[in-house]
């Protein structure tokens, strides 16, 4: 049997599937899509109910009605059906956000693990600068041409060919 961090058998705990689900963006974005579905099928559904309650409710008449009166009387009927479709809408909305920046997240966290490693290694580099090898000449084999100068180094056995100031 396997166990959680606190202790507590992996079976028992009720939000150990979901703590899975928040640790994969793969798993958060169908976990979200599957509410997403069933939010707009609600919404499509409630769109209906909403049509029909419209038609029902403006359609009541009741005798000595003036113009107006029953569409005032199917107002607080269809805005409660409107808000609940706006909320919906932004819930649908909401969930398709949520999926997108849980991914952005685990993008962000990958981009400041790579930019402090780079920045690590700049420091390092800064505290401890590496020697330059000195680039070698091909004529420096001891003896040194005539025309080459005071480029080369030399040994107090050479001295016969410099001139002295």
């Amino acid at each position: 049997m396997s166990t959680e961090t606190n202790g507590q058998p992996f079976f028992d705990d009720p939000s150990a599937a979901l703590r899975e689900i928040a640790q994969n963006p793969a798993a958060y974005a169908h976990y979200l899509a599957d509410f997403h579905r069933v939010v707009l099928d609600m919404q499509a559904k409630v769109e209906v109910l909403q049509r029909e309650t419209r038609l029902h409710c403006r359609g009541t008449r009741v005798e000595g009605d003036k113009l107006g009166q029953a569409f005032l009387r199917s107002y607080p009927v269809e805005k409660s059906l409107n808000d609940i479709l706006k909320h919906l809408k932004g819930m649908s909305s909401d969930l398709e956000k949520s999926a997108h920046r849980r991914h952005a997240h685990d993008e962000k966290v990958k981009e400041v693990k790579k930019q402090r490693k780079e920045k690590a290694q700049l420091r390092v580099r800064k505290t401890n600068p590496q020697l330059q090898a000195v680039p070698e000449n091909p004529g420096q084999d001891g003896v040194q041409g005539q025309d080459s100068g005071y480029g080369g180094p030399t040994s107090i056995y050479n001295l016969n060919r410099r001139e002295s100031a």
